[in-house]
Order: C-alpha cells, then structure tokens, then sequence
C-alpha cells in the first residue's frame, strides 16, 4: 500500500463531498491538509520582515476563507487544490502588503516615506508585484512553464506531481522548471 496515493484518495474523497455541497468535508479537508497549508504558508511568509503583522496562521485561515468562501468552485484534486491555496496565499500577502503601504501613506493623500519607517518592507511589496507580474507573463508566453512555476514555487509539488497533474513525465517537468526558472529570474532580475 502506497502512503501517498492513499493520501491522495483521501483527499479528492473529500474535495468530491465539498463539490456535493457536504460542509462538513471542508472540516475534514482542512484538518487533512492544515499542515500541508501551514507549510505552504511558512515558505510564503520566510521572505516578509520579522514582526509581520500578518502570521503564519493568520495567511493560511486567510486563503481558507477565499477557496471555501467561493460557491462553486471545483478542484481536480490534491495539487489542483493545493496550487489554488499558494496563489490564495500568494494574493492575500500582495493585498496586505498593498493595504499596509497605502494605510501609511495616510490613504488618498500621498507621503513620502523612508522604506525603514514605513513598518512594511517596500522590498517585499516591489517583490511580489514583480513576481506577480513576472508569473502572468510566464503564463501568457508559455502556460506549461507557468503552470510548472506555479507549482514548484507556491504548491511546493514535487516533479513527478507536477508530472501526473500536467500529464507529462517527470523529465518534461525538470526541463520546463529549468526554463522557467531561468526566465523567471532573468525577469526578476531586470525589475529590481
């Protein structure tokens, strides 16, 4: 028996019961998944300044509130769904980010502030926009590297997960990651 298939089953039983509308498989899904989100969240929040006002588990109910709050939204499976919560994380972060420098600008008037006073690392604010940016154009000029991108860096997927989601092998997989890799920092580079 296969640990991970199993967990795998596991899973899409359950994101089958949330399409039926069985509430109660949202519970069971985040007590299934919380740790995989928490993880998820912790290598989204490694990059904010120390003291960010927004934790760890505070991003993770954040993004649970956006998938599960929306009606009628359907998941694949496991890394479908998990790729869904990292760009949920990934947005929640950009608005808090967004929402923090615009509350220290006083709000519609503008002020000049200095980076280290601000209270948010406009570093981090410019590197999400820039990665967001960089992410969208990825997808535009070559969905699959965007889609392998996506998953490597916000899900966390492993080659071969990225692989079964794709329907390609493996070795597809590490070519396009090089790629993207490659362009995405060539684009990340340029915009700093």
């Amino acid at each position: 028996m296969d640990p991970a298939r199993d967990v795998s089953l596991l899973t899409n039983s359950l994101l089958e019961r949330m399409r039926a509308g069985d509430s109660a498989a949202e519970t069971e899904l985040f007590g299934h998944l919380g740790e995989q989100l928490r993880l998820i969240a912790h290598r989204h929040m490694l990059g904010q300044k120390p003291g960010h006002t927004l934790q760890t588990t505070a991003l993770v109910h954040e993004a649970w509130l956006k998938l599960c709050g929306a009606k009628g939204r359907a998941f694949d499976d496991r890394v479908h769904f998990l790729r869904v919560a990292a760009r949920a994380m990934r947005n929640v972060l950009i608005d808090h980010a967004r929402a923090k420098a615009t509350q220290r600008r006083g709000g519609l008037r503008r002020v000049d502030l200095d980076p280290a006073d601000a209270g948010v690392s406009i570093d981090n604010v410019q590197f999400l926009a820039a990665m967001e940016d960089a992410m969208t154009r990825l997808q535009a000029i070559d969905p699959q590297m965007g889609k392998v991108a996506e998953l490597r860096c916000f899900a966390g997927a492993t080659h071969e997960e990225i692989a079964a989601v794709l329907g390609v092998s493996a070795r597809t997989v590490e070519r396009s990651w090089r790629g993207a890799r490659a362009w995405l920092q060539k684009e990340l580079d340029g915009s700093a």
